[in-house]
């Protein structure tokens, strides 16, 4: 009767019951469960070694790491005969409930994390080849198919510290790349030296006046720059001033939802009075479509991986504010902003992208009569 009494002592805690739960489903190891339940990991082992001495969970060395898993036969061998089944009848019940449902979809991503690990399952020239890994090949294929492109002229406007300067100069026949600080334009020049690009001229400017002539570029880039423009419009309308007729202007930036999210909802100064400021510089320039990839913060935080940023290590608190944000502004604005659920598998991710972008193309090709 003791040992029963014990047993079910320890079955009362909501997190244990948890860690049954996705021990049944997958082995895992405490780091991999600190990030599903999103407690300290001092607590998760602390849990785990109360569930191994019990004799419910075993643990199992592999490739240097300590891994759990439900034990063998746990029903006979937990002196409790016939209890598993309750259990589980129990976690299938409770399929619907939020932080179960919230568990089962952080368990899905690490198993995502798990087989994209180059670690793991990569051969052993790992510094090259970890690059080609689904999800870190960005730069590997960018390389390649720009060496499909015709030598085309480029400007890098915002160039910042010369990173996409000096990965476009590796097509383009030149870059011009132009950036308001003469300091940081000379971190770009020693990275440029240093990776023996010589194909680049660089400028001192503003994105609003650029000191480059009409029609002298093939591409303008503004990666991750307007939101440091003083007029965005206006920056805007210079990159197509210097493109040449049929030429194109490539924008990559969060733009003013991401401050709407951020800064009006989580930072709690106000969507109208964020939008109120912006008015003067957007005049009117909004985008065609915003996509927010809905995931759990969690979720989001286990991806990052690495040390924090300066967001993230304001905590936890300020992502889910962020996320509850993007969904306000999501549905403030309908008719321009996506929730596209970021959990679900990435192929379907993908394609749930791409249609709602396609979409919006011809949306804005219809209205402007194209």
């Amino acid at each position: 009767m003791k040992q029963a009494s014990s047993l079910y002592r320890l079955l009362g805690d909501e997190a244990r019951l948890r860690l049954l739960r996705l021990l049944a489903r997958e082995r895992l190891n405490v780091t991999e469960l600190t990030g599903i339940l999103g407690l300290a990991q001092s607590g998760v082992s602390r849990h785990l070694g109360l569930l191994k001495e019990a004799g419910l969970v075993v643990e199992e060395r592999d490739a240097g790491f300590s891994y759990y898993r439900i034990a063998p036969r746990v029903g006979d061998e937990s002196g409790g005969a016939g209890l598993w089944p309750v259990l589980e009848a129990q976690f299938a019940e409770a399929g619907d409930d939020p932080a179960v449902r919230a568990d089962q979809a952080r368990l899905q991503e690490v198993l995502r994390l798990r087989k994209e690990n180059f670690e793991t399952h990569g051969s052993p020239d790992s510094r090259d080849a970890r690059q080609l890994v689904p999800g870190r090949s960005w730069a590997a294929w960018s390389r390649a198919l720009g060496l499909l492109l015709p030598p085309l002229q480029v400007a890098d406007l915002g160039c910042g510290e010369g990173y996409l300067t000096v990965e476009a100069a590796r097509w383009a026949s030149r870059v011009i790349a132009v950036d308001r600080s003469e300091i940081v334009l000379r971190r770009a020049r020693g990275l440029a030296r240093r990776r023996r690009m010589t194909n680049v001229i660089w400028k001192r400017g503003e994105l609003d006046k650029l000191p480059i002539r009409d029609a002298t570029v093939d591409v303008a880039l503004l990666s991750q720059a307007l939101h440091h423009a003083r007029h965005p419009s206006r920056a805007v309308e210079e990159a197509a001033r210097i493109t040449v007729p049929g030429g194109r202007v490539l924008v990559l930036d969060r733009f003013i939802d991401s401050s709407l999210a951020y800064q009006g909802f989580a930072r709690g100064l106000g969507i109208d009075a964020v939008l109120a400021v912006n008015a003067p510089g957007l005049r009117g320039l909004l985008p065609d479509l915003t996509i927010v990839l809905d995931v759990d913060p969690l979720v989001g935080l286990a991806r990052a991986g690495g040390a924090p940023d300066r967001i993230e290590a304001e905590g936890l608190d300020l992502q889910q504010r962020v996320a509850a944000g993007f969904a306000v502004v999501a549905r403030r604005f309908p008719e321009r902003v996506r929730l596209i659920d970021g959990l679900r598998d990435i192929d379907i991710v993908a394609a749930s992208v791409e249609a709602a972008a396609l979409e919006a193309v011809a949306d804005a090709g219809l209205r402007r009569g194209g």
